[in-house]
């Protein structure tokens, strides 16, 4: 097990997506400067299942993302960082917050990409663009070339809640992944399509 800083937020941090914080809480400031003294600095994200991200107090779901920091710029009244998700972890408990959040965590196994999986990831994309162009986002997104990569790229895309978000990041399998992905944001389309007035699939 391995001790880290954590980052508690309302969304959900996919592995290959970027993440961009305004840091401006002095607990926050001060982890920043701890990660600024190290080689490669990293973090982890998790989602807040009761709470809110300012002021501590919240109640925290047990599996996240770790992030890389590579990006750092001081503002007038806060400190834009940008980050961007490497792998998943499993928290396995909670430090007291002193003053910034941290916690023992391990890492989750990673997703191996196999061909088998092409036909359906390619079929996911079509539906997530679909659901991008007819729900107002950016069909024509480009994506990455690893094949992994994409696939959490398209689960970041989808136009989904957090707890949505936060199912899909706990897939046991890349073709779970896939599939509950292409489920979901079939169900999001079709529930937009009927409050819209413009119907269910053709």
């Amino acid at each position: 097990m391995t001790v880290i800083p954590m980052f508690p937020l309302g969304s959900v941090l996919f592995p290959h997506m970027p993440l961009a914080l305004r840091l401006f809480e002095p607990r926050y400031l001060q982890m920043l400067a701890g990660l600024l003294e190290q080689s490669q600095p990293e973090f982890g994200v998790v989602l807040i299942e009761r709470g809110h991200e300012v002021g501590g107090g919240d109640h925290r779901f047990g599996l996240g993302t770790m992030a890389r920091l590579i990006e750092v710029e001081a503002r007038e009244e806060f400190m834009a960082v940008v980050a961007v998700g490497t792998s998943r972890i499993r928290v396995d408990g909670w430090l007291p917050d002193d003053p910034y959040p941290c916690a023992e965590v391990h890492p989750v196994d990673e997703f191996v990409w196999d061909e088998a999986h092409t036909e359906q990831r390619d079929s996911v994309e079509v539906i997530v663009r679909e659901a991008l162009a007819v729900m107002g986002g950016q069909p024509d997104v480009e994506l990455t070339d690893d094949p992994v990569g994409r696939c959490w790229q398209l689960a970041a895309l989808a136009p989904l809640g957090p707890l949505d978000a936060w199912r899909l990041l706990g897939s046991e399998t890349l073709g779970d992944l896939l599939a509950v992905t292409a489920e979901l944001t079939a169900e999001a389309l079709e529930t937009f399509r009927l409050d819209s007035g413009s119907g269910g699939f053709d």
